[in-house]
């Protein structure tokens, strides 16, 4: 950890400290907020292939959301889904060959991240965001994700018609909203009490309480079939959540477990990115 990533560190810890002191719901409100606000916006130049694509856009809840699109239209589209602080630039090396596959590819970025609107995002907002791009650019009938895009999608497939033809990727997921929230107090060094008034906020803003927001209880009502990639070493989203649902012995999950890739490099190892072609 850089220096200055530190001090900023110390001096949030700090604030939080103080907030909790004088009222614990505000200091709840604050973590919320923190917590869904992207610390980092990625925006690299894009490669080459974006100056192929179609430029697309939509508005949603007021927030204005970018994306593009290849080789449209075809029967059989793909929809790209990055993670949290990420973007869809992050994915170019998937476009060629799935556009060789015969795919017509949709990629956009979330709110908050990359060139769409806002600051902040949430899971139902990410997943709102998906079923919205399904709805007006669809039917999209396969995904590969990535992170907190595993979530998102795993949310929106719950409201979405599909059936045993569509084909999902989870690189990594984010396969429990409990561990990241426990990662980001631990991070905070926030207590127990300010934990009990963020949970109640989740619930009142979201109308479901965190524990919800799970991969492990979303995909049991999912029919597509999964390729579920994750990595011994992520420290991120931890093998030991995936695990469990790797236990749950789902007929249409196919899970691959790898060594030293962690939570980022998964999605940019070549021989990962030939199973995800070959899968799909």
């Amino acid at each position: 950890m850089k220096f200055t990533q530190r001090l900023a560190l110390s001096y949030a810890r700090t604030k939080f400290s103080l907030l909790s002191a004088i009222s614990k719901r505000n200091a709840a409100r604050k973590a919320l907020d923190l917590f869904c606000t992207p610390q980092s916006r990625r925006n690299k130049a894009p490669s080459k292939i974006f100056d192929e694509a179609e430029k697309l856009q939509f508005q949603l809840e007021g927030l204005l959301i970018r994306g593009y699109r290849w080789k449209h239209p075809k029967n059989k589209r793909l929809l790209i889904v990055h993670g949290f602080e990420s973007s869809i630039t992050n994915f170019d090396h998937f476009i060629s060959p799935l556009v060789a596959k015969g795919y017509e590819v949709l990629a956009f970025d979330a709110p908050g991240h990359g060139l769409s609107g806002g600051t902040k995002i949430t899971a139902p907002l990410f997943a709102k965001m998906l079923t919205t791009i399904h709805e007006k650019y669809g039917p999209v009938q396969s995904f590969i994700t990535h992170s907190f895009g595993g979530l998102a999608i795993s949310l929106a497939l719950e409201q979405l018609p599909h059936d045993e033809t569509y084909k999902v990727v989870l690189m990594a997921p984010a396969t429990e909203s409990e561990t990241a929230i426990d990662q980001f107090f631990q991070l905070l060094h926030l207590n127990g009490e300010v934990r009990k008034e963020f949970d109640k906020l989740i619930t009142e803003l979201g109308g479901h309480p965190a524990e919800w927001y799970s991969i492990r209880r979303a995909v049991k009502n999912i029919k597509a079939q999964i390729l579920w990639l994750h990595d011994e070493d992520d420290l991120q989203t931890p093998l030991g959540d995936a695990l469990k649902v790797k236990n749950d012995n789902l007929p249409n999950l196919n899970f691959v477990i790898t060594k030293g890739l962690g939570h980022s490099r998964i999605y940019r190892d070549p021989e990962i990115a030939k199973k995800i072609i070959d899968f799909l």
